[in-house]
């Protein structure tokens, strides 16, 4: 007997074919699309943003092609509470958040998922580009496309509920089982970036909601060498943009090394100064295999490179020790702990040396 599935449906080629595949596999599929914006745009622009009405259109055309029932659902409060607010203080606080993992957490699997489970759905499908066999999360087949780091979040009862149909597909495949459907989104754009920073521009985004504030740019002897007027504006490992004074004695490039939100200062230095071999992060969620065990490899952002490690628990939280030193690891991004290829728990990065 097939299950009853609640398929989310951004409007994108991914979704689109998840839902397509879940139908066709007998069971009861209905599709939904998350109005996360309360005032949408009417158009995306090329790759960018997400939750258009364009979008919403494409994903009714989608389900209307594939025969499932479709609702709309308004989660713009939740999303602006819990993910775009969540950003912003994020950057006030001197960290660097990633908010398609904290979408995926407090939205497509907290707030979405229960109100699925109270309607009497047994699982929400995404086109998230991961596998799942068992309730444990590994990485898709397509390692280009693999988005099993942002979904490193979710706890072992949501991954339980969740299906994601494209894990052992390539993204080329994903898109010719599209056109070979009927779908109109067959060759629709990826979205990339920020989705609700249409434009692309973060620091703008940031400096309307957090506003200016001067404040010094110092070298690692305590220098002032620039200024800038607000340093939510920088991460971790920023190269460009910097608007420093002073160049460097040894005419190499400088890099944001740190940021000190209360007395609103970046320190810039030399690349060699970013890297570091020790992580500390808070609370763990492990959702792998019952036992944490074997070689162990960690990623530290989205499409990053892994590195090998050893970790140990202290103080409510994750210790991380890098077999190879990593560069510009920055304080709100999620480490991802895998064995091979599956995911076996994460915790956020509270700070590195």
């Amino acid at each position: 007997m097939g299950l009853r599935v609640l398929a989310a449906m951004s409007g994108g080629v991914d979704s689109a074919v998840a839902a397509a595949r879940i139908a066709e596999a007998g069971h009861d599929v209905t599709g939904v699309h998350l109005a996360l914006s309360a005032n949408p745009q009417s158009h995306r622009t090329g790759a960018r943003g997400c939750c258009t009405i364009e979008d919403s259109r494409d994903a009714r055309r989608a389900a209307d092609v594939i025969g499932i029932p479709f609702y709309i659902w308004d989660m713009a409060e939740r999303f602006q509470r819990d993910v775009v607010e969540d950003f912003v203080a994020e950057y006030a606080a001197g960290r660097t958040p990633n908010p398609c993992l904290r979408c995926n957490e407090k939205i497509k699997f907290a707030a979405v998922l229960d109100r699925a489970l109270a309607l009497g759905f047994d699982a929400v499908a995404t086109g998230h580009h991961a596998r799942l066999a068992d309730g444990v999360l590994s990485r898709s087949v397509d390692e280009g496309k693999d988005q099993s780091y942002v979904l490193g979040v979710l706890t072992r009862e949501q991954l339980g509920h969740a299906i994601f149909p494209l894990g052992d597909s390539t993204k080329a495949e994903v898109r010719a089982e599209a056109a070979r459907r009927g779908l109109t989104v067959a060759d629709k754009p990826d979205s990339h970036d920020i989705c609700f920073i249409a434009d692309g521009d973060t620091r703008g985004f940031l400096s309307k909601r957090l506003g200016s504030a001067e404040g010094p740019i110092v070298d690692q002897s305590g220098a002032v060498v620039g200024s800038h007027q607000g340093a939510h504006g920088y991460t971790i490992g920023q190269r460009k943009g910097l608007h420093i004074d002073r160049p460097a004695t040894d005419g190499r490039p400088r890099y944001v090394l740190s940021i000190e939100p209360v007395s609103n200062t970046v320190t810039v230095g030399p690349r060699s100064a970013l890297e570091v071999t020790s992580i500390t992060c808070g609370p763990p969620v492990w959702n792998g295999p019952s036992e944490v065990s074997g070689e162990l490899t960690v990623q530290l952002r989205a499409h990053g490179e892994v590195y090998g490690c050893r970790f140990e628990e202290a103080d409510g939280g994750l210790r991380i020790e890098l077999d190879r030193p990593a560069m510009g690891v920055a304080a709100g991004q999620a480490a991802v702990l895998y064995r091979g290829d599956t995911v076996v728990g994460s915790a956020t990065i509270a700070g590195a040396s």
